[in-house]
């Protein structure tokens, strides 16, 4: 018995060595199979990492040339005394600039009309995208009146603005048919109300576009069960859309903020170099100084507005992902 055991035993050890030994040719075999693809793969991995930099390397030349390249010039110029013999004054232009009466109106003015004109783009488009996304008459109509601005030159627009808001222009025509007087406005605090005007007319369409297509965007299962859970439309508006329109609120307000930074374009073809004071922006101030070729003084004030844009939408950014982070899930 015990001998028919041993064998036995004998018998399966013979049969687990010959087991492995099977096993240990196959694992060779498969280890030289994937070291011989894995040679094949990383040449793939090689070459298409070599094709995509190809592709990548146009663009990437042309920001490094445009943007990059001249942003650390602007630097550089912002801190040497000028750029002929480039001595090194330390944070001296950025003092003076700081000290200057045309940037402290400059910057005043630049932020007050962008703290009146981004709000107001922000919340009339998505008014008027409310409205348009509801069930009314002569939608297609609407729409177009408000995009026809995009499709109009900004000469034009300003053309259009100039007979509209002159002198002797439509706008006094009408007050003085009313029994008002006439009123000065490009050239007195009233200015400031026409670049506003200005501003929201050209920008409500691109806006509205934007918050229509995030309206269309919302589940209609969840405004449903909002409905039949007897929630009414202020409910559903502000608890329910607001939450969806939250990167749209983002995108949009940068963009405004951003036009509203270039609205310089409007104001020089409607008032020329030196405007009234109430609409002496920030441009403005920069433009004179490129003319006086004081690129210290222009180099200083690009920087802190270019700090002044990466605070403002850094914190924008902030909100955006405290409020939509539950819907974004």
């Amino acid at each position: 018995m015990k001998k028919h055991v041993d064998a036995q035993k004998t018998v399966l050890t013979k049969e687990e060595r010959l087991l492995q030994k099977t096993q240990s040719r196959e694992e060779k075999k498969a280890l030289r199979y994937r070291k011989r693809h894995h040679g094949k793969e990383t040449k793939t991995r090689r070459k298409i990492k070599l094709v995509s930099a190809l592709y990548i390397a146009p663009s990437f030349l042309g920001v490094l040339t445009f943007f990059l390249v001249p942003f650390l010039v602007v630097i550089f110029y912002s801190l040497v005394d000028n750029p002929i013999s480039a001595r090194f004054v330390g944070l001296d232009n950025y003092a003076r600039l700081l000290k200057n009466l045309s940037f402290k109106t400059a910057v005043s003015n630049t932020l007050g009309f962008s703290a009146v004109a981004v709000p107001l783009a922000v919340i009339l488009s998505l008014v008027l995208a409310v409205v348009l996304d509801s069930k009314i008459p002569f939608k297609s109509q609407f729409r177009t009146f408000f995009l026809s601005p995009l499709m109009v030159p900004v000469a034009s627009i300003v053309l259009i603005w100039r007979v509209m808001f002159d002198f002797n222009g439509a706008v006094n025509d009408v007050l003085v048919s009313l029994g008002g007087p006439k009123i000065d406005w490009l050239k007195s605090s009233y200015s400031q109300i026409v670049v506003v005007i200005l501003f929201l007319w050209k920008n409500l369409g691109y806006n509205m576009i934007l918050f229509m297509a995030a309206l269309s965007s919302i589940p209609r299962d969840i405004i449903e069960v909002a409905r039949m859970e007897s929630a009414n439309p202020f409910q559903i508006f502000w608890y329910i859309k607001t939450r969806y329109l939250s990167s749209t609120f983002l995108f949009v307000t940068i963009m405004s903020l951003i036009s509203s930074f270039k609205v310089f374009r409007e104001v020089y073809l409607l008032t020329g170099d030196h405007p009234y004071d109430t609409i002496y922006m920030l441009q403005h101030m920069m433009n004179n100084a490129f003319a006086q070729l004081d690129y210290q003084r222009l180099s200083a004030a690009a920087i802190l507005m270019s700090l002044a844009m990466i605070v403002i939408i850094g914190t924008l950014f902030l909100v955006e992902d405290r409020f939509g982070k539950d819907v974004e899930g």
